[in-house]
């Protein structure tokens, strides 16, 4: 063999071992595991939280990979499930509400927590500051109970002679009970007296209702909470079924029949929530990020469930309309 030959041969010995060490350290290199941790089931927001963590360049398998953990609507498997993620050792929690957000603190003080939306945590005593949440706890509100009073009087504007309100509500969620006692301090100078229905679980939803048609309620009102979120055509055929409009706080409920919704764009919440993780990814701490409020809030009318109910739009609130469904 020639000096050149054995050179040659040397030279792709050494490429072939280079090439594997390459190879190994790709495959030990550890992915961020982000944990996804809902009350409910709410696929349609965690879809466009994947889809803006794509457009800033990650690669589901490659550099980022996610683990889910939904509790439905079963409010008691919240804590257990946050303590199999802590035990997962995944990178960052990502929450969807107040209850998830609220088992995920009580689960770990040190893994990043983003929260995509619910009440101010300042007044849930997670934070010490909006603008300096401090600690591991950061993410989006999306005001909650804080636009129940204005939701009662979008609604007004639907049942000007309304005389009894239904409020369907989860007795498990403190957002929902807070809700509720906002409502009745917005309706007592109008003189409307409040139905409240708090239930525990999604098999009450078909009595509940019932119950508030017996009761002669004019309307129902529905705070936001994932165990309803599951059933929201089931409620949006119910209230049809019993002639009660209904108002929610979500759109997606509009989008299943519900006659109106009015709070933030969701899917907008959870999609900037991608940013809070890329932030975090690239070194950030999380209590040096202030939580952000929603930029906006959108009206959404279903005209069809209007003209079901045999309900006018009052043409103030129909200009108003961010989106109507015809």
């Amino acid at each position: 063999m020639n000096r050149r030959r054995a050179l040659a041969i040397l030279a792709l010995f050494a490429q072939a071992i280079g090439t594997t060490g390459s190879l190994r350290a790709q495959s030990s290199r550890k992915i961020p595991v982000i944990g996804l941790f809902d009350a409910g089931r709410r696929l349609e927001r965690w879809s466009a939280f994947r889809r803006q963590l794509r457009e800033l360049g990650y690669v589901e398998g490659q550099s980022i990979s996610f683990v889910e953990r939904f509790a439905d609507g079963y409010f008691e498997r919240l804590p257990e499930l946050a303590r199999d993620l802590v035990a997962l050792k995944v990178a960052i929690i990502v929450t969807s509400g107040n209850v998830a957000t609220k088992a995920a603190m009580d689960a770990t003080r040190s893994i990043p927590v983003v929260m995509t939306t619910g009440d101010d945590p300042v007044v849930l005593s997670l934070v010490s500051s909006l603008a300096h949440p401090g600690g591991n706890l950061t993410g989006l509100i999306s005001f909650g109970s804080d636009l129940t009073a204005k939701r009662f009087e979008v609604f007004r504007e639907f049942a000007p002679k309304l005389s009894r309100l239904g409020v369907l509500w989860h007795r498990g969620n403190p957002s929902s009970a807070r809700a509720m006692h906002e409502l009745e301090a917005a309706a007592q100078p109008a003189k409307i007296a409040i139905q409240s229905v708090p239930i525990n679980t999604r098999d009450e939803i078909a009595g509940a209702f019932a119950a508030m048609a017996r009761a002669r309620a004019g309307a129902v009102f529905i705070p936001a909470d994932g165990l309803f979120y599951t059933d929201r055509r089931r409620l949006a055929e119910l209230a049809l079924e019993h002639r009660l409009p209904t108002m929610t706080t979500q759109s997606e409920y509009v989008d299943a029949g519900i006659l109106l919704s009015y709070g933030p764009d969701y899917a907008d919440l959870h999609r900037r929530a991608a940013f809070y993780v890329d932030r975090i990814l690239r070194g950030a701490k999380p209590g040096d990020l202030p939580i952000e409020q929603p930029a906006k809030l959108e009206l959404v009318i279903n005209l069809k469930t209007a003209h079901a109910l045999g309900l006018n739009v009052p043409a103030a609130t129909l200009v108003r309309a961010d989106r109507t469904i015809e």
